[in-house]
C-alpha cells in the first residue's frame, strides 16, 4: 500500500535534522526521548531505520513506548507494517520503506532520486 502522503509530495520529513525529528518525538508525546534522538544524529532521512530493533540502540527501551514510537514513524513515512506470517522467505518490501531507504543516503544520485522515478524503475 502507498500512502497518500507521498502522493501528495509531503516528504519534507527528508529534510529535517535531528533537531527536528527530536521537535516530531515530543509532539507525539515522547519529550523524554528527544535526547536520544539528537545525541544519536537521528535525520528525518534515517527515521527509515527507526525499528524496536533499533530503539534500544538510542536509549529507548520501554516496550510500549517503542511500539508506539515504531507506529508513529511507519505513519510519518507511509509505510505499511510487514506482514511476517505472509512467508518464511523473505517478506514483500513496501516500495515507500524501499525508496526511503535509498534517500537516506546522500550524494547527488540520492538527492535527485524523486518517488516517481523511483517507482519508474522499481517495476521495470
Amino acid at each position: 500500500m502507498i500512502s497518500s502522503n507521498i502522493f501528495r509530495g509531503s516528504m519534507e520529513f527528508l529534510q529535517w535534522d535531528s533537531r527536528d525529528v527530536a521537535r516530531w518525538i515530543e509532539s507525539v508525546g515522547f519529550p523524554q526521548y528527544k535526547a536520544c534522538f539528537t545525541e544519536n544524529f537521528i535525520s528525518g532521512r534515517k527515521l527509515i531505520y527507526v525499528n524496536c530493533n533499533n530503539l534500544p540502540k538510542l536509549g529507548i527501551t520501554d516496550f510500549k513506548d517503542m511500539q508506539v514510537i515504531c507506529a508513529r514513524v511507519r505513519e510519518l513515512l507511509g509505510i505499511t507494517e510487514t506482514l511476517w506470517s505472509r512467508s518464511i522467505a523473505d517478506p514483500r518490501r513496501d516500495p515507500v520503506a524501499l525508496f526511503l531507504e535509498k534517500k537516506s543516503r546522500t550524494g547527488e544520485h540520492a538527492e535527485a532520486l524523486t518517488f516517481q522515478r523511483f517507482l519508474y524503475d522499481f517495476y521495470q
